[in-house]
Parts: structure tokens; sequence; C-alpha cells
């Protein structure tokens, strides 16, 4: 099954919310790569503040995993029990599926770094910054292009394509690039009033 036909069928349960234990046993052995993809999917469209910051907390907690070359994602109960409502995950992926399905066409397995053993390092190291992106954005649309850079680096996990993964990083740095111009424009507005 494809990332957007996962998602579409996440997107599609009866179910009123999703907990974090039922979207991991829906990912089965891909569990890292596609959560990476769903919690980078609400942070693609203006979302209000407390849920890129609880996506991005749990990015953090998965950079870490992944840079530790766990084979399979843990959270604790507490975090497991936590839930999205499925209306959200569906709005998001609704958006995010047409753009998915492109990529998916494009997509394929390039550049065999990727097996390497310090690949789960520098994957590790990047959804890190990306996460960090997320977290430290501006509200509202600042997290746009940080989120869609941790979906490329899901997606590229997931098909295996390490340009895929290269298109996150230039994506994190585009993200970056407006994060500084925001704090650099409320840098001057705050420096003008005195």
């Amino acid at each position: 099954m494809r990332t957007s036909e996962l998602l579409a069928k996440l997107a599609g349960e009866p179910n009123e919310r999703l907990t974090i234990a039922d979207i991991l046993a829906a990912l089965g052995d891909r569990s890292f790569a596609l959560l990476v993809v769903i919690l980078g999917l609400p942070n693609c469209i203006p979302m209000p503040p407390p849920i890129p910051i609880f996506c991005a907390l749990l990015l953090i907690g998965v950079a870490v995993q992944i840079g530790m070359g766990r084979k399979a994602p843990w959270a604790p109960a507490f975090v497991l029990k936590r839930s999205v409502a499925r209306k959200d995950l569906a709005r998001a992926a609704g958006k995010a599926i047409p753009l998915l399905e492109k990529l998916e066409r494009f997509s394929q397995p390039r550049f065999d770094w990727l097996g390497h053993p310090r690949a789960t390092l520098a994957v590790g190291a990047l959804l890190m910054a990306l996460a960090l992106g997320v977290l430290t954005a501006a509200p509202f649309i600042g997290q746009i292009p940080w989120g869609w850079a941790v979906c490329l680096l899901g997606l590229g996990l997931v098909e295996r394509d390490g340009l895929l993964i290269l298109g996150a990083l230039v994506l994190g740095a585009i993200g970056a690039l407006l994060s500084a111009g925001f704090v650099y424009a409320v840098f001057v507005a705050i420096r003008n009033l005195f």
C-alpha cells in the first residue's frame, strides 16, 4: 500500500478520534517513515498553535529513536493514549494526498546511501532540525514549509528515495530563511517602537 492509500484509509476510519496507538498499529513495519509523514501533515496547512507544538514534540522523539537505530517507534503509554480528531487528519490528508500521489509516481529507490548504518544518524539529525523548526515557527503559517519538508522526508524514507530526502533538506532551508525573516521583522518592529 502506498503512502497516499494508507493515509486515505486512516482518514476514512469510522472512529471520531484516532489514538497514536491506533495509528502505529495501522502503519505496521513502515511505522517510523509513515509516522513522520502523518506528524508532518497537520503542519502543511495553517493550524492553531497547540497542534504544531504537539506534532513537533512527537517528531523530536521519533528523530531521537531513528538516530539511535531503532526499528520500530516506542512511546510511553500516556502518549499512545493521546488522540487526534479523525476530521483533522482527514482534512490534512485531503490536501496532501493529491501531492503525495504525484510524488509517488516520481519517487523510486535512489541513492543507496540510505542503506548505510550512518544514514540513520543523518536522517535522525535532519528530522530533529525540521522538528525544531516546526516547534519554533511563527504561528499559523510559519510551520507550513517545515511541515512539507517533514512529509517529504517521511515519503523519502518510505520509498527509499534519497532525492526526496535532499528535497526535504532544501525545503527545511527555505523554512529556516522564512523563520529568520519573521524574527528579523519582529526585531525591527520592536526596535522602531523605542
